[in-house]
């Protein structure tokens, strides 16, 4: 772990970078190109990256860029010149989220380092460990994870951790929400979220947003997680003003310092919020408290007086580095300054030889002033050393044009880019058209599960007992969410006789392949195109589903070394959340584990619950059975069984083997309107 904790900001421009880095940052994330979390920033031009970075390096902050998206198979080749551009201009680290980028990454520079985003939905010890194995350097955890389960992982870790300290808290796991792409077919896994979960969504008896949860602040714990092993501390704000941003950097700034203040807090509430702030999960209060909205107070808050407040903090440069001084003349010879700061030396010689005084020589006090004048640049003078005995004049503009050169010589040196090998992109292997021959089916309960289904592959939830898994061949699900489970998880996973298990993150898949069985990768592992079909089989995945944010042209396209299938029937999962929206309104005696959401328009959303998690899921089920001849060269298809009796289900499976048309309420996915 680093000794130091760094504060991280966000840059969506170059305002708010340079209020990041003047207001005290240590490191500063943004993204390049089309391929990050935040594409309606303004974000950075290639051309201009280099300068970027060495304007942040040269003050002694690093530089990492956001590739954190899910990518297309037909954008692999403009990712891969993406990944060039950033490894050539030197920034620290890519912030990742898509297996197959991450491939991409490896092949092309290895040296550069890779940090996992929080969109890789990793937790657990197990998942982390499997970062390490793909390559990474740094881990950014869930948002949800409560103090306790924060300090398990740093105490077993095999790499750095990051974690989210202030800023939005979204009602989903990060990597895990389909609302927007579902309801508009922006993705948030493709930077374009269109936070339609802030818009009012009901449950009886409770907020009226309630997807809606007030910012996160855990600014006041900095020291005690600082002292646990996070090594950097994350702000969330990407699209929000530099006064923001330099707000935040101050105040957890003060926080480490131990000089955090209730004026801070209140600063940041009134530049940004949604009534308020909550720690909820760092202290596994889960509830009505935690929801909130942008209300009309909340932007009327951020008075003119607040942002100048800031605004003067990141309007002058402020000294980072001491630079000592040597000066040096010689009559009819040119002068020489020597400049150290740290292990950086440069020399400098004036333009003009030192002259013989007309009147007086040039004193001592007269150069050590001259050189005093670091004013406006990221450097202050220390030590001064010069002639004693001067017999020589120099013009003391002569001098400044030394120090002002001096200075530059070493902030490029401080900024000075590494030196990396860049690789051609890996080639992808096409593999075989396959023709799809199988039917998988998943349901929400083995009793649910009909006699004599006629499928290849049934999964049931982990919890079903062993004789029932055993004696009907059944596969079987690992929970969805990941919060502290993980070793119940596992226990009940190495018990079972099951030969497979359905895997929705890493995090499962690493338990699986611990526990010695075969994995399926669900939909939600994210697998959107055929590096990341490479990298899943290079980690032990046998089969997958691909995520249901692949069109059917992409998903017909797609080649992959191992099975995959299209998700063709069933509620698409639009949210798994760790606070339950229903709560909000009844108890979970009286839901039952079994009740549902409404938007604005009255359409209802069915919320199911299990073990510390819940589930949103779509209003309509994706229905393919009379559209099978378009679903071409997959293995087989995915049936979500999840609120159908036995009686519906069999006259699901009667319609997909009689290719009949859909009777009722149904949609067609993402399949055919695919994603932005």
């Amino acid at each position: 772990m680093m000794n130091k904790s760094e504060i991280l900001a966000p840059a969506g421009n170059p305002e708010a970078l340079k209020a990041a880095v003047l207001s005290g940052a240590d490191a500063v994330y943004f993204g390049v190109g089309n391929f990050n979390a935040r594409r309606n920033a303004d974000n950075f031009s290639e051309e201009a990256l280099s300068e970027t970075i060495k304007y942040c390096h040269s003050r002694g902050v690093k530089v990492y860029v956001t590739l954190n998206t899910l990518i297309k198979d037909t954008e692999a080749d403009e990712a891969a010149e993406t990944v060039k551009a950033i490894c050539k201009a030197g920034a620290d680290a890519l912030i990742i989220q898509d297996l197959g980028v991450a491939r991409i990454v490896r092949s092309i520079c290895p040296q550069m380092s890779m940090h996992a985003s929080t969109q890789m939905t990793v937790g657990t010890k197990e998942g982390l460990q499997l970062l390490k194995k793909m390559g990474f350097s740094r881990a950014v955890l869930p948002r949800e994870l409560s103090l306790n389960e924060i300090k398990e992982l740093c105490k077993s870790s095999p790499i750095p951790l990051e974690m989210f300290i202030h800023g939005a808290l979204c009602m989903c796991v990060s990597g895990q929400c389909l609302l927007s792409s579902v309801l508009g077919s922006r993705s948030g896994n493709r930077g374009l979220c269109a936070q339609p979960c802030r818009l009012p969504f009901k449950t009886l008896g409770g907020t009226g947003h309630d997807l809606s949860l007030k910012d996160l602040s855990l600014i006041e714990h900095i020291n005690e997680l600082s002292g646990l092993g996070i090594s950097s501390f994350k702000i969330e704000g990407r699209m929000k003003r530099p006064e923001y941003v330099s707000a935040a950097v101050t105040a957890c700034k003060a926080s480490l310092q131990g000089s955090y203040s209730e004026n801070m807090q209140t600063d940041l509430q009134n530049l940004f919020s949604r009534s308020g702030f909550t720690q909820g999960y760092f202290h596994g209060e889960l509830g009505k408290s935690m929801f909130g909205y942008r209300e009309k107070e909340n932007v009327q808050s951020a008075t003119k007086e607040l942002l100048d407040k800031y605004a003067r903090i990141y309007e002058k440069e402020k000294p980072r580095y001491k630079v000592n001084f040597d000066f040096h003349g010689k009559l009819g010879e040119k002068a020489a300054l020597t400049a150290v700061c740290s292990e950086n030396t440069v020399h400098i010689y004036s333009e003009d030889v030192c002259e013989k005084p007309i009147n007086r020589p040039i004193s001592a006090e007269r150069i050590k002033d001259a050189l005093l004048k670091c004013g406006g640049t990221q450097f202050e003078a220390a030590e001064i050393k010069t002639d004693e005995n001067i017999d020589y004049t120099l013009p003391v503009s002569q001098i400044n044009l030394m120090r002002r050169k001096a200075l530059e010589a070493l902030a490029d040196k401080i900024g000075e880019i590494p030196s990396r090998k860049i690789f051609p992109c890996p080639i992808h292997t096409e593999i075989p058209a396959k023709n799809f021959n199988e039917i998988y089916c998943r349901f929400d309960s083995a009793d649910n599960v009909p006699e004599n289904l006629d499928a290849d592959k049934i999964f049931v939830p982990l919890n079903t007992p062993d004789e029932i898994v055993a004696k009907n061949g059944y596969a079987v699900e690992l929970p969805h969410g990941m919060f502290g489970n993980e070793n119940q998880v596992e226990n009940l996973l190495s018990a079972s006789s099951a030969e497979f298990a359905l895997c929705h993150t890493l995090d499962a898949a690493a338990i699986a392949k611990k526990c010695g069985k075969k994995i399926t990768a669900s939909s939600s592992m994210n697998i959107l195109n055929s590096f990341s079909a490479d990298e899943a089989k290079a980690l032990g995945i046998s089969e997958m589903i691909l995520s249901c944010e692949c069109g059917l042209e992409l998903a017909n396209k797609l080649s992959a070394p191992i099975k995959k299938g299209v998700f063709a029937y069933g509620r698409i999962p639009l949210m798994l959340t760790r606070n339950c929206p229903v709560k909000n309104g009844k108890t979970c005696a009286e839901c039952k584990r079994n009740s549902s959401i409404t938007d604005r328009k009255g359409i209802f959303f069915p919320v199911r619950c299990n073990m510390g998690y819940s589930e949103i899921l779509n209003s309509r089920p994706v229905f393919m059975a009379d559209r099978l001849g378009e679903i071409k060269n997959n293995d087989f298809l995915f049936f979500n069984f999840t609120v159908e009796t036995k009686d519906e289900v069999n006259r699901i499976m009667e319609s997909y083997y009689s290719e009949k048309s859909p009777d009722g309420d149904f949609t067609r996915g993402l399949l055919y309107r695919g994603v932005e």
